[in-house]
């Protein structure tokens, strides 16, 4: 915990003092969302798993958490610094976010989280900085792009494929993220019961599971945006994780120093 503590202390550190122009490129803030409870007592708490924060430091990027504050200001202090984003997992999205009633196993996520990062990935996408969406991550983004989920995969998929375990995904060879992998093909980790049904606007599905229920999704226009249904942070395949995390962190460091370029032409 005293670990944890320290290195976020750095990375919001960092974030204030930001870098000197003679120095080499900084290695990019990356955001991460953030898992918002509240106990039976009505006291809040604000968390991520830590294998988040590992991955984004393992590839070069300084990763700070974002906690689910209601603040106007932080919100816009967050698109104005961080250089890249990482939107984790957790609980289901409201489906009246798509217009429909909600089914019998949906668990939905706490208010406060739903709406900050309902506001923050809106926000974000429209900036066309770099995005990577993880598991719910990927649901969240979908939704806020006009798309809808399958709210319930075993009784409204099946169970052929156990989407709470290792299981193997195609991926389609011309994608981004085939080309990253080095692969068409990947066997990995997930836990959801929820999935992508109608897509979002300016999103293309890239990965399918045997099932046919969509894996992976691309952007199609602006910055990088690339979302997984699975957890490749929590492999331990580290080559895996390191070329989706490693994928973010170098679009997040092309943007930044492109965007500084064009700042110092136009001075």
């Amino acid at each position: 915990m005293k670990r944890t503590s320290l290195f976020l202390g750095l990375c919001f550190v960092l974030v204030a003092g930001g870098c000197q122009s003679s120095q080499p490129p900084c290695a990019p803030l990356i955001g991460i969302t953030s898992v918002y409870h509240v106990g039976e007592d009505g006291s809040a708490c604000t968390q991520v798993n830590f294998t988040y924060v590992r991955a984004v430091a393992e590839n070069d990027g300084v990763p700070v958490v974002l906690p689910t504050i209601d603040d106007e200001r932080a919100l816009e202090r967050y698109l104005e610094l961080l250089d890249g984003l990482v939107l984790v997992g957790g609980d289901d999205i409201p489906p009246s976010a798509y217009s429909e009633q909600p089914h019998e196993t949906v668990e939905p996520l706490p208010p406060q989280r739903y709406d900050f990062e309902r506001r923050l990935i809106a926000r974000w996408w429209e900036s066309g900085k770099p995005l990577l969406g993880v598991c719910l991550g990927m649901q969240f983004a979908n939704v806020v792009a006009g798309g809808s989920l399958i709210q319930d995969i075993p009784s409204q998929v099946g169970t052929e494929v156990d989407h709470r375990a290792r299981h193997r995904v195609a991926i389609e060879p011309e994608s981004y993220l085939a080309q990253i992998l080095g692969a068409a093909e990947a066997t990995v980790f997930s836990y959801h019961h929820q999935a992508v049904k109608e897509l979002g606007d300016d999103l293309r599905i890239v990965a399918r599971s045997e099932d046919g229920v969509v894996e992976a999704l691309e952007r199609t226009r602006g910055g990088f945006g690339l979302f997984v249904q699975w957890h490749p942070e929590q492999m331990s395949d580290t080559a895996h994780r390191d070329a989706i995390y490693g994928a973010l962190v170098r679009a997040a460091r092309t943007d930044t120093m492109n965007q500084n370029a064009k700042s110092k032409m136009q001075n």
